[in-house]
């Protein structure tokens, strides 16, 4: 008998993931299902990737329309997409120029290397350091992995690079204990994701700011999981009355599609000339069109809009079930990227709605996250939160 999908994959794939055991074959809007043509309302969403939702026709249409045209001839070249993707994300944010590649933690390898070798150039090699958060998450790469300010993504890699310090998030005390002449930046997420939805203080990213400018640090935010209207801004950083130096983005970006970028004022850009970093298939022009349709859509379609509307609307309602029951300590997020704390392991609640035909996780065990595509609507929150209200009265 021919093996299905799952025995297949654990068969012929390194198992460095816990999957759940669905397959997913076709997807739709808020909503996916698995190959037996059982349906799931989605509030994953690749993780905060599918902000336009699934099979968006924005994209397929722009992806078939450039695919006829050109694909793939390096960034030994001028191509139009990438060019007019640079322009609109210059245009809408406090950068100069952008930087494209791949993934989130290719976009946040080249922040580290922008960093380090901006104050080189201007400071000298002993200042290198990069501070970065307890509880942060920052990509899988060996650089980004050693600035991750958790342990068990760090666990069994040694020697990890060099060069980062860890100081908690919300801290601006023990931020400034941790400065001294050998710092050249602050890496962090305006709000910490994979750390189980952690805001800042209201405060914080101000102070953080003031502090970078103070000591002429470098400030580099994160915003590959929060970013591209997410938390109901364009940027989470809007919400706090700050601009980075350095920025990251990915996910959201290309809505599925492998993009990466970083952007940065152009005070910083010289220190990247000809030679000094590269990428094959960073901003290919087919991957460049499907961003630019995603960027357009997300801008000018009223979808940051609804997940500021969405977002509140969902919290409420999750605070409604944080009142009905004493396991669930903290509802906290902004726009569409929620997390629910309860005071236990919550992977069992998880996959309880999933046999019921939703779709979320959980992260540092005992928080729910929610990120569904930023086109979700009341019908699809109701529907969980029933959910979640009968899983919560059965435990």
């Amino acid at each position: 008998m021919p093996l299905n999908t799952i025995d297949r994959a654990d068969t012929f794939m390194f198992q460095t993931y816990r999957r759940s055991p669905i397959t997913l074959v076709r997807g739709d809007s808020c909503r996916v299902w698995d190959e037996n043509g059982k349906e799931y309302i989605d509030f994953v969403g690749g993780i905060a990737v599918c902000n336009l939702g699934h099979s968006s026709p924005i994209v397929s249409e722009a992806l078939c329309e450039q695919s006829k045209k050109l694909v793939h001839v390096s960034n030994l070249f001028y191509t139009q997409p990438q060019t007019e993707l640079a322009e609109i994300l210059v245009e809408n944010s406090f950068a100069d120029r952008v930087f494209f590649c791949n993934s989130g933690a290719e976009a946040n390898e080249a922040a580290i290397k922008l960093a380090r070798r901006y104050s080189t150039e201007k400071f000298g090699p002993e200042r290198h350091v990069i501070i970065t958060m307890d509880n942060s998450f920052h990509g899988r790469t060996m650089a980004t992995l050693s600035a991750t300010g958790q342990q068990k993504i760090r666990k069994g890699f040694d020697p990890l690079l060099q060069g980062f310090r860890f100081v908690p998030f919300n801290d601006l005390e023990n931020l400034r204990c941790a400065i001294d002449g050998s710092v050249c930046a602050v890496m962090l997420e305006p709000i910490q994701g994979e750390g189980g939805v952690v805001l800042p203080d209201p405060d914080y990213l101000k102070g953080v700011r003031e502090i970078c400018t103070e000591h002429a640090m470098l400030l580099i935010l994160d915003e590959v999981q929060v970013g591209m209207g997410r938390t109901g801004r364009f940027f989470a950083h809007q919400h706090f009355g700050i601009t980075p130096d350095i920025m990251t983005l990915a996910k959201a970006l290309g809505n599925g599609l492998p993009i990466g970028a970083m952007l940065a004022k152009q005070e910083l850009t010289d220190a990247f000339g000809p030679g000094s970093h590269a990428t094959t298939f960073g901003g290919t022009p087919l991957i460049a069109a499907g961003a630019l349709a995603v960027v357009k859509s997300l801008l000018n379609d009223g979808w940051i809009e609804n997940a500021r509307e969405m977002g509140d609307y969902f919290k409420d309602r999750l605070t409604d079930l944080q009142q009905k029951y004493s396991v669930i300590k903290d509802v906290r997020g902004l726009g569409l990227m929620l997390g629910l704390m309860s005071d236990r392991e919550v992977a069992d609640i998880a996959n309880a709605c999933m046999e019921r035909g939703f779709l979320i996780n959980c992260v540092q065990e005992r928080v729910l996250r929610f990120v569904p595509p930023l086109i979700i609507g009341k019908e699809e929150i109701d529907l969980l939160i029933n959910c979640l209200d009968k899983v919560f009265k059965e435990i």
